[in-house]
């Protein structure tokens, strides 16, 4: 009798050890984290951070809910990238992802060996700078998405001959800080104006206070003004646009937001696809893929918007040729 009743305990015993109870069923799981490294403030990097957040929803990643971002803005200041970097790593986020171009990616790069780095595109050839092995098999810790700044520059100076045929003279402003950016301003950019007949006029900003300076150091009087896409020139948008403006100056710009923001051109990667890359790459990793087995892509569609209301502004008629081609025509 005793032994039936051992058994019987036992049984029951069992029985509940196999129930699923809550405390058992209902263990929280680990939520990944995104660290999000910008060059910019928050106010002017929201419109791209909220547009990332939507195509990772679209990936069925719901910000608070099974993803959690920590943000970290550089405010256009460069020495904070490393420290910003750092404070992601120490964290222990699942990726990062660096919306800035060569010298953000390089902090990242310099902060971990290990953790998942995805750019999003800008700065120069990332096999070139050392970020990866190659394009089709990064082998490191980083991989994303390139935007062929390089191959885009040589274009941008086409569309802009094309919308002035009489362009002869073109100012380039740029932040030196930026090697990808020198390189491209002194050797990549004077082959492509040769072949245009163009002749460049760089013009160095180092900081917020030094574009009323380079505006006066404009000693020729340039027929057009390229600004190259940066965190400072970003941030200083309105300086460059008021300038090009009152000085009736076709201007073609390295971001899209510029353009939308009164600038007269631009041409580039379609920021709505990088941005759905972006989500792939960040899906991918966290469903295991390693980022050296992941290629490095190149965009497949591209932007050209003209500012029609700009175009007013200074007097210029766009051909319509070149009208027939742009992506958007900002009316």
């Amino acid at each position: 009798m005793h032994k039936k009743i051992n058994r019987r305990v036992f049984v029951f015993c069992s029985m509940l050890l196999a129930l699923p109870f809550p405390a058992r069923a209902q263990q929280p799981t680990k939520v990944p984290r995104i660290g999000y490294l910008s060059p910019l403030d928050p106010a002017s990097d929201s419109a791209r951070a909220e547009a990332i957040r939507l195509a990772l929803r679209e990936r069925g990643y719901i910000e608070n809910h099974n993803i959690a971002t920590e943000y970290r803005y550089a405010g256009g200041k460069l020495d904070r990238y490393p420290e910003l970097a750092g404070e992601l790593v120490r964290l222990k986020v699942d990726i990062i992802v660096v919306a800035g171009a060569d010298p953000l990616i390089r902090a990242a790069k310099n902060a971990t060996k290990t953790i998942p780095i995805v750019m999003m595109g800008g700065g120069g050839d990332p096999v070139e700078l050392g970020f990866v092995e190659s394009l089709a098999h990064p082998g490191g810790n980083v991989t994303g998405f390139t935007t062929l700044n390089r191959e885009l520059g040589g274009k941008r100076l086409e569309l802009l001959k094309e919308a002035v045929p009489k362009l002869a003279r073109v100012a380039v402003f740029y932040n030196p800080g930026n090697p990808s950016l020198v390189r491209e301003v002194k050797e990549v950019l004077p082959v492509a104006a040769r072949a245009l007949k163009l002749t460049i006029q760089p013009c160095e900003v180092r900081a917020a206070d030094d574009f009323e300076r380079a505006f006066a150091a404009l000693k020729q009087r340039p027929d057009g003004l390229y600004v190259f896409g940066s965190a400072l020139m970003f941030g200083n948008q309105k300086r460059t646009i008021g300038f090009a403006i009152k000085s009736w100056l076709p201007s073609m710009y390295g971001t899209r937001e510029d353009v939308e923001a009164g600038g007269l051109m631009y041409y580039g990667a379609d920021l709505a696809d990088s941005y759905r890359r972006v989500a792939y790459y960040v899906d991918r990793i966290l469903k295991g893929a390693k980022p050296a087995d992941l290629p490095v892509e190149q965009p497949m569609k591209f932007d050209f918007v003209i500012n029609l209301q700009t175009a007013k502004k200074i007097g210029l008629t766009i051909p319509p040729e070149l009208l027939v081609r742009a992506t958007k025509l900002i009316k």
